[in-house]
């Protein structure tokens, strides 16, 4: 078999494999990546030293511990309940857990701010006697939502910024136009509007004891200094190769020794098991696998058919990669997905005579928001259930799909409409 088809073959299987084996992503991608290697279709030196982009492997794990620290500090939760507390009816405490959850994932990674406000979710609907499944569910895509706004809320962010060399404040201007912040802010206010009319029955009074108190201050300080730090990367490295990484991972050091020598709040070890080592280590075998099949010509080839497709229409090529990005993100993990479909947008953005932000814009929406529709799309989607399983509910698909695809199709209709209007010209 020729590296050309080797290449081709070992994606598609291992592609087929996280659809059908989520839990055990990170060894297919990486074993994925082995038989590459040892089959001849990629050196071991070109796989660690080329294909893997360190810089975004850096950011996002430095990004990782610091909100790890983040979630230790109980900030968020002290937040949850000061808000809760402060609503006057049951129906404006939900949606402002679900605002808040989508707040706090444009910086921290979603499935810990599904388990950090999933407590106070529960304890709301325990007290007000509501079925907690549609609150949770809306937590949950909430914050699958809000991870696109900023370069550091979710790896398909930070995979983008490094292949567009995007900095911090590039989410939210970039080129002299409002940015992917903006657009994913709209469909948050499209999708709040789906949510209130789906908790529109309940209208009575809330009051949630306050248990939280805030451990430390320090966490959240470290991550503003990495969003200041960010803010100023064009600067220092314009080809996005290597100050983000450096700078995360040099901010999580100083979070290391703040943590083992002041905070005490348990040893290094406990803090390491704790970390996303599957996420970590499933990107950098990804990272081989799309960056071989790209070297194959795969990639080019399935612009090439795309851009037969839409011709040279901008408008019909945005939705194509929109629509397209949605449906095989609901069902499939988007960060594969997304890593080779960003060579292809660019070669059909230029195809279709569009501006390249528009179509990558286009997808980053489509491929984050997508994993939104069906309940194995996201991460944070199976967490939840998972909790709602313990507590005594099954949801089924039909049921979450119920809330989730509504949502999702306020969300990307009005964040799309918005790309198009301040990108199309």
């Amino acid at each position: 078999m020729t590296a050309d088809l080797t290449s081709l073959a070992v994606f598609v299987v291992c592609y087929a494999l996280f659809v059908f084996f989520p839990r055990w992503r990170s060894w297919i991608a990486c074993a994925g990546a082995a038989v590459l290697v040892l089959s001849g279709a990629i050196t071991w030196r070109a796989a660690v030293l080329e294909k893997i982009n360190w810089n975004v492997m850096g950011l996002f794990f430095g990004t990782l511990v610091l909100a790890e620290f983040f979630m230790l500090s109980r900030v968020p939760a002290f937040l949850a309940e000061w808000l809760v507390d402060r609503t006057a009816t049951a129906r404006t405490a939900m949606l402002v857990l679900c605002a808040l959850a989508g707040l706090i994932s444009a910086f921290v990674e979603n499935v810990a701010v599904v388990l950090l406000v999933a407590p106070v979710a529960l304890s709301l609907a325990e007290k007000v006697k509501l079925n907690p499944v549609p609150l949770l569910i809306g937590i949950a895509v909430s914050s699958n939502l809000q991870g696109t706004a900023t370069m550091i809320g979710d790896p398909p962010s930070m995979i983008l910024a490094g292949y567009q060399r995007m900095g911090f404040f590039d989410f939210f201007w970039y080129q002299g136009r409002p940015s992917i912040f903006f657009a994913v802010e709209i469909g948050a206010l499209a999708s709040l509007v789906v949510l209130a009319l789906l908790f529109r029955r309940a209208r009575g009074p809330v009051e949630i004891l306050p248990v939280e108190r805030v451990r430390s201050w320090v966490p959240t300080v470290l991550l503003g200094l990495l969003m200041l730090g960010l803010s100023v990367a064009t600067v220092f490295d314009p080809e996005f190769t290597w100050y983000a990484g450096t700078l995360a991972l040099g901010l999580a050091a100083v979070g290391l020794v703040w943590y083992r020598f002041v905070a005490h709040w348990g040893g290094l070890s406990r803090l390491a098991r704790e970390l996303d080592w599957d996420t970590t280590l499933f990107l950098m075998g990804v990272f081989v696998l799309v960056g071989t099949l790209a070297d194959s010509g795969w990639l080019d080839r399935l612009a090439d058919t795309l851009s037969g497709v839409v011709g040279a229409r901008p408008l019909p090529a945005f939705a194509l990669i929109v629509c397209l990005a949605v449906v095989v993100s609901g069902f499939v993990d988007n960060v594969p997905f997304l890593i080779a479909m960003l060579p292809v947008a660019e070669k059909v953005a230029g195809s279709a005579g569009a501006p390249v932000p528009l179509i990558m814009f286009g997808l980053l929406v489509g491929v984050c928001l997508g994993g939104n529709i069906t309940p194995i799309g996201a991460s944070a989607n199976i967490v939840t259930l998972g909790l709602l399983r313990k507590r005594g509910h099954t949801v089924g698909f039909g049921e979450f799909t119920r809330i989730s695809i509504p949502f999702t199709a306020a969300a990307v209709v009005a964040a799309g409409v918005f790309v198009w209007w301040i990108w199309a010209r």
